[in-house]
């Protein structure tokens, strides 16, 4: 049997493809009628029937392929729908309530039933862990990567579920080239040796900022996207939930007022009775998954905590290979000078010695003699006399007038009337020149 919405199907088919100009014929719209009714008794409408549908326009008329298969998306979405009326009635009834509730509570025209206090303080807490969550990880993401070309890059590779191509980063990039450089000097060289160790050094700290950055993506930046992508999604879901239902409570507090009649009375009441559950229930929900930011904040807590603990190994790991690099450059032969230096009248110069930074932690007192040294040192000057002196690091003389120094070897110093305070004469064999006190320590 043939319902009437079916006969409504058939005619918009038809309807559709004389506005088509598909010329249809009667033969065409009897095909189309069986092709209903086999759907009507339970058949379904197999890839087959739908080119048969479509075979059958181009038959018999001028509409071509694509027309036909829209015209057949069209009779499909339909013949799909349920038109239940009253329970579409129903859903715009219930839509149009609440859309007069919310009117009315902005107007100030209709009371507004609220939160209690404790589940305000919980939503407020709510959004603002995730605004400072979004922010967080916005400046954890430009501190990783500070270019802005390349986190749009990665988050498109991201969005389109693809692996990032592997490149180098800037401390890679800068050892290459080092590398490179001192080849094409020559290893031989001690300008060209110093160039490749140097961009050996800043290959690994490359490395280790890799590892960094991974860490911290992996056990940083993950936790906080799932907070926001997940729990507080739910809680948005769940909080819009309340909404409704708040709004469907007050719409039939109001409804109760403007009863008159007792039966109409009565099914407010029940109404009432019904939405006020529904509502409590809701609210119970939204409360629960709201306290449960509680334990992301714990959460967050230990991620952070591996972020410092990250960011102290990378640090630490930069210093260490910086100290091993200074060492392996305090061999180099090279000229130490002050940029800082001063000129004197004339174009001369006063040669001020570059200090080695030790392989401890930097000081307040770092290149500095200890107070028993300089002791030593005003002593040796103010008498004149001569004393042994052990060299701390190698020391290339930066002109004639200096010594230069091999690193634990000993020689002898003296003080030369006139000559400034940084600086002694030292003799090793026949060999004499200036030499830097900051080099030197004075032998008993």
């Amino acid at each position: 049997r043939l319902d009437f919405f079916l006969h409504i199907r058939v005619f918009l088919l038809y309807a559709c493809a004389d506005s088509c100009q598909s010329g249809a014929t009667p033969g065409t719209i009897l095909n189309v009628y069986y092709l209903c009714l086999d759907q009507q008794l339970g058949g379904t409408l197999t890839k087959k029937k739908s080119r048969r549908f479509c075979y059958i326009f181009r038959r018999n008329g001028s509409l071509r392929g694509r027309q036909a298969s829209c015209c057949f998306r069209v009779y499909s979405h339909h013949y799909a729908m349920d038109f239940n009326v009253k329970r579409l009635a129903a859903d715009a009834g219930t839509f149009l309530s609440r859309a007069v509730q919310f009117t009315e509570e902005k107007l100030g025209q209709a009371e507004k039933t609220e939160l209690d206090a404790h589940l305000e303080n919980l939503l407020v807490r709510a959004e603002n862990t995730k605004a400072w969550t979004e922010k967080i990880m916005k400046q954890t993401e430009v501190l990783l990567q500070p270019n802005p070309n390349v986190r749009l890059e990665e988050f498109l590779y991201e969005k389109l579920e693809k692996k990032v191509p592997t490149r180098m980063n800037n401390h890679e990039l800068l050892g290459q080239t080092l590398i490179d450089s001192g080849n094409d000097f020559g290893p031989g060289a001690a300008y060209g040796n110093a160039l490749i160790k140097c961009g050996e050094t800043q290959k690994q700290i490359g490395g280790a900022e890799r590892e960094f950055i991974q860490s911290s993506a992996l056990n940083f930046l993950t936790p906080f996207r799932n907070f926001l992508e997940g729990d507080f999604k739910t809680i948005l879901k769940e909080r819009k939930l309340l909404q409704v239902k708040r709004l469907d409570l007050d719409a039939a507090k109001t409804r109760l007022k403007k009863a008159r009649m007792p039966d109409a009375r009565a099914a407010a009441e029940q109404e009432l009775r019904m939405t006020q559950s529904e509502f409590d229930r809701q609210a119970e929900i939204t409360r629960l998954l709201l306290e449960g930011v509680s334990s992301t904040h714990a959460h967050h807590l230990r991620c952070l905590n591996d972020f410092v603990e990250a960011q102290t190994t990378y640090y630490a790991q930069c210093y260490q290979y910086m100290v091993d690099l200074q060492k392996q450059l305090g061999s180099f032969p090279s000229s130490f000078c002050n940029n800082n230096q001063s000129s004197m009248p004339g174009g001369a110069g006063v040669s001020v010695p570059t200090i080695p930074v030790s392989a401890s932690l930097p000081s307040v007192s770092a290149g500095r003699p200890s107070a028993a040294a300089s002791g030593g040192f005003n002593e040796l000057r103010s008498s004149n006399g001569i004393r042994k002196a052990r060299v701390l690091y190698d020391y290339d003389a930066a002109s004639s007038s200096e010594l230069s120094l091999l690193a634990d070897e000993v020689i002898t110093v003296s003080s030369v009337p006139g000559m400034d305070s940084d600086w002694l004469m030292g003799e090793r064999g026949n060999q004499k020149g200036k030499v830097p006190i900051t080099y030197l320590e004075l032998l008993n």
